[in-house]
């Protein structure tokens, strides 16, 4: 004889793990009641058994002193009279009846009584019970439907990038009211953390535009004019290309604060334009590169910020040829698939882990092995911009090197502010 496997073991073990909570509670209750139940039909039975036990005299004594008649054979009996019977047939044969003493009939009665008495109570504890279980089933399914509350909102705030919802839940003053209290404080917490962050990123990156830019004149004034050394000139032109890397820098850093906050306008705006600049824009730096460029923009409208999402198209299209090598390609496609419109690049380049793809959506993160000159903001970017405006964004591996990464964005109406 072979055991029950392992496999299937585990499997029944775990299966009341893989319930939910409501389904949880809803056995637990049943059993519960099935359980007491039992108890009482059980404590029931015994107590009819042990009321007719201590009655028995009641019944057997009155039924041994039945008092019985004597019988005279000089008078005749006329209680019964004999029936007719057909000559021609047999004499039928009587068996004699065995006696039956008080208390063998006594006995027949009590189990009688007490299977009845059984088979009722269980036949009513089944029914009480699946009755328990609906019960139960409802009564939990609106004692955790403000959880339920709680839960889809943490998971709306999760996969987006705004922090203004709250639950506001209403109801008694329970567990999950203060539950959904404490969360909605979280959220207060949080969300004045990140709007403080984004307004120092912003006013910082803002404040040193200005110095930035005062360096890059003084430096390109005397170059200009040729008043430099020509010893002085390589050094002069290692500051100009630092301070061209920091202006980058704090471009894509109030691009990421502004991605991060949000938009409240949108304008309707086409993907494939979008991408269709970005290829002209970067069409110097392609070449320089020595990267193929491909293209196939079908028409992909959406409702959004136009300088948001154009830089979206920009970053997807430099992070295309900077992290590629000469001579490789990079394909940028735009449309709309399953009512949602999506831009997507792809291109060469070094080979990539499925594990190495999500610190490349970190600020200031890049790819081990990845050439270019960029400084780790691009896909930050693309990201904070995708999930402000309600998308999605993938990005994978590709299996002779380099990377797919797409946005896709509800295909919509644009809501205009009112005149």
């Amino acid at each position: 004889m072979t055991g029950p496997k392992p496999g299937r073991t585990a499997a029944r073990l775990a299966f009341p793990h893989r319930l939910p909570l409501r389904g949880r509670l809803t056995l637990v209750t049943t059993l519960v009641f099935l359980i007491l139940g039992s108890g009482l039909v059980l404590l029931n039975w015994l107590s009819a058994r042990q009321l007719i036990e201590d009655n028995r005299y009641l019944v057997v004594p009155a039924v041994a002193t039945v008092p019985v008649q004597p019988v005279d054979p000089a008078v005749p009996d006329t209680t019964a009279a004999p029936l007719p019977t057909d000559p021609t047939l047999p004499a039928p044969s009587v068996a004699p009846a065995a006696p039956v003493t008080p208390a063998e009939g006594f006995e027949d009665f009590q189990d009688q009584v007490l299977t009845q008495v059984l088979t009722r109570s269980l036949l009513l504890l089944l029914v009480l019970t699946a009755l328990a279980a609906l019960l139960a089933w409802w009564a939990t399914r609106r004692s955790l439907h403000r959880l339920n509350q709680v839960t889809s909102a943490a998971r709306r705030i999760s996969t987006g990038s705004s922090l203004d919802e709250r639950l506001a839940l209403t109801g008694p003053h329970d567990e999950v009211r203060e539950l959904g209290d404490t969360f909605d404080a979280m959220l207060d917490r949080l969300d004045r953390s990140f709007d403080a962050q984004r307004q120092f990123t912003a006013h910082a990156s803002h404040e040193l535009r200005t110095p930035l830019t005062l360096q890059r004149t003084a430096l390109e004034i005397p170059l200009a004019q040729g008043r430099v050394p020509d010893d002085l000139k390589p050094a002069l032109q290692s500051a100009l290309d630092a301070n061209a890397r920091t202006e980058r820098l704090i471009t894509s850093l109030l691009t990421l604060a502004r991605g991060e906050s949000g938009t409240q306008v949108r304008h309707p705006v086409d993907l494939a334009d979008a991408a269709r600049d970005a290829v002209r824009d970067l069409a110097e730096e392609t070449r320089a590169a020595g990267v193929r460029v491909t293209t196939a923009l079908a028409p992909a409208p959406v409702a959004g910020d136009p300088a948001l999402l154009a830089q979206v198209a920009v970053n997807l299209m430099a992070n295309a040829v900077r992290h590629n090598h000469p001579g490789g390609t990079a394909t940028i496609t735009t449309g709309i698939v399953a009512g949602r419109a999506f831009l997507e690049a792809a291109n060469s380049g070094p080979v990539l882990e499925q594990r190495d793809i999500p610190p490349l959506f970190e600020p200031f993160r890049r790819g081990q092995g990845r050439p270019g000159n960029g400084v780790g903001l691009g896909l930050a970017v693309v990201r904070a911009i995708t999930l402000s405006h309600d998308g999605t964004i993938t990005a994978v591996p590709r299996p002779g090197g380099g990377i797919t990464v797409r946005v896709d964005l509800p295909h919509r109406a644009a809501t205009r502010p009112p005149p």
